[in-house]
């Protein structure tokens, strides 16, 4: 695998594991797709730092578990901003 590809995973890796951001956040914070993002992390990554593959495959189980949640957060705040906008 070529060096570069190796630290831009290792980087992905690193800023999911520090931030505890989601697959689609991190994806838009380096401009790539969510698809390759979440290729990278959960099989490339395994072969490259397994220890750090481990990590970061916890914070991505956490986001995983509360996904939900946000999802009916984002819709609470939608419909409160129409109602306010209506008045």
């Amino acid at each position: 695998m070529k060096e570069a590809l190796v630290n831009r995973i290792i980087d992905v890796a690193n800023h999911i594991n520090d931030t505890h951001d989601t697959i689609r956040k991190t994806a838009k914070l380096y401009g790539y797709s969510k698809s390759t993002i979440h290729h990278d992390v959960s099989i490339k990554l395994k072969n490259i730092d397994y220890a750090l593959y481990q990590k970061t495959k916890k914070v991505l189980e956490e986001n995983f578990t509360e996904k939900h949640i946000r999802g009916g957060e984002a819709t609470k705040r939608k419909y409160l901003k129409e109602e306010v906008e209506k008045e």
